[in-house]
């Protein structure tokens, strides 16, 4: 088995890299997609019946390793917007207008970008507890800390979110209802 893996490595990695690549357009997510791949190649060559070429194989394999990353990209945008509702009152359809999905996308990144003022600890206590859905028990056993010291550090980041945030609103002159984190 190792000197067909090496095999299909040292043939297509080039291929399998360019192609996630395309797909996922960022080079350090195409780098960790292809070592997934190679670990679902690893895991499951026994499997693999020769009703199709290796290569076609392959890119089937890399192809739903893509759609995977994209899925989980998409998941954790929307437990985002759900975590981070600026506006409460207003009612929401069930099929955001293209206006709607803009603004959303727009406060996503904002909120990506605003986690870059937090703390390395800020930043690991929002992505644990909002994006990974973990309670405070959970983060605190994670992370090896109080459950007093997650909810201190939570506290302290939403803060940093807010501001930075309300920072955005005003620099931009964008009209918007107070910024709500919880």
């Amino acid at each position: 088995m190792d000197s067909v893996f090496d095999e299909l490595y040292q043939k297509y990695h080039h291929d399998v890299f360019q192609f996630l690549f395309y797909m996922v357009r960022n080079k350090e997510h195409a780098e960790d997609l292809v070592q997934e791949v190679y670990i679902r190649v690893f895991k499951s060559y026994h499997r693999f019946e020769g009703k199709s070429s290796e290569k076609t194989w392959l890119f089937s394999i890399a192809r739903n390793v893509a759609i995977d990353f994209f899925r989980k990209q998409k998941g954790w945008k929307d437990r985002l917007l759900d975590k981070f509702d600026w506006s409460t009152s207003q009612v929401k359809d069930e099929y955001p207008i293209p206006e709607e999905i803009t603004v959303q996308n727009e406060e996503i990144k904002w909120i990506y970008k605003c986690l870059e003022y937090c703390t390395v600890d800020q930043r690991s206590v929002i992505i644990l507890r909002y994006l990974n859905g973990l309670s405070i028990a959970e983060t605190a056993q994670t992370l090896g800390w109080t459950d007093s010291k997650v909810k201190t550090t939570q506290h302290r980041a939403l803060k940093v979110l807010k501001k930075h945030m309300e920072m955005f609103y005003e620099k931009e002159g964008l009209e918007s209802e107070k910024i709500r984190v919880e």
